[in-house]
């Protein structure tokens, strides 16, 4: 049995999401395969599991391995980034567009994993804060978006967006959202946003179906201070990251920033791998003219 002082890796969290029996179950599979290579310390869990966070925050793991779709990495990343963990993920969902290794390769690419033939990619994410006047009432890290948006009822809402205090336009829409290179290949593409190498440290803001207001795309660079001002006489929503939404008022407003943490993946192929992956995105998603 190798060393297991060798390993760059000796303790490590195997996750998936709750919902997913097949990947539960190769998730216990991937949990032994880890202890057989020599790996100290495996746990096998839920990504919901209300142990894992206070494990994480007690520093429990070095490394997490998700299995699922993108769902379910943006949850491991929610919980790995602020303690500056790698995520690897194993794809079990449609596209698994932030995903490199697929279901059946695992089993090749855990030994290449502990040798440590592997990169790190860093991916950069976003602080989004609910304020009502002066209370903050939520604060959330954010991989791929920040969306402010009308609810239930079909009617738009009014949003003023602020760069660094200086007023950028009101948009009368569905909504606006702000995004990270990660975010641009998600929502944001499919409300007509560009699409942003995933290294690069810029916020993307997009609007959704807009009304006679600005209708392109704005980049922005690192450092930008973003202010979205809700003005509403109906519903309106925050949803981070596709989260359950959160209710604004009239004259709420959410503030996004670069955060100071970083989303960590573990990467097998090279640097082009992105660009690979874009096209086969493209060419299964049926309204580009591919099949699924």
């Amino acid at each position: 049995m190798p060393s297991k002082t060798s390993h760059p890796f000796n303790r490590i969290a195997v996750v998936c999401p709750p919902q997913m029996p097949e990947a539960a179950a190769e998730s216990k599979l991937v949990a032994q395969a880890l202890r057989e290579l020599g790996v100290s310390r495996v746990v096998a869990l839920p990504v919901s599991n209300e142990g894992l966070r206070s494990e994480l925050q007690a520093g429990a793991f070095d490394l997490m391995i998700a299995l699922g779709g993108d769902g379910t990495m943006l949850r491991a990343v929610h919980l790995s980034a602020p303690q500056g963990m790698p995520v690897l993920g194993i794809n079990f969902g449609h596209f698994g567009f932030l995903i490199e290794v697929q279901r059946e390769a695992w089993r090749h690419k855990l030994p290449d994993l502990l040798a440590g033939r592997y990169w790190v990619e860093e991916r950069m994410m976003l602080t989004s804060e609910h304020w009502r006047g002066d209370r903050r009432l939520g604060t959330w890290q954010v991989l791929n978006e920040a969306v402010v948006a009308r609810g239930q009822i079909v009617r738009p809402i009014v949003v003023t967006a602020h760069i660094d205090g200086f007023e950028l336009a009101s948009y009368v829409a569905d909504g606006l959202l702000v995004a990270t290179a990660t975010g641009s290949t998600a929502y944001a593409l499919a409300v007509g946003g560009p699409i942003m190498p995933p290294d690069l440290r810029n916020m993307l803001i997009v609007a959704i179906a807009p009304h006679l207001s600005v209708d392109r795309a704005v980049i922005l660079p690192e450092g930008a201070q973003v202010r979205l001002g809700v003005q509403t006489t109906h519903q309106a929503v925050l949803s981070v990251d596709g989260h359950p939404p959160v209710y604004l008022e009239n004259s709420d407003e959410v503030r996004v920033a670069a955060s100071d943490h970083t989303a960590r993946f573990i990467r097998f192929e090279d640097r082009g791998y992105f660009y690979r992956n874009l096209t086969r995105y493209m060419e299964k998603n049926p309204s580009a003219g591919g099949t699924r």
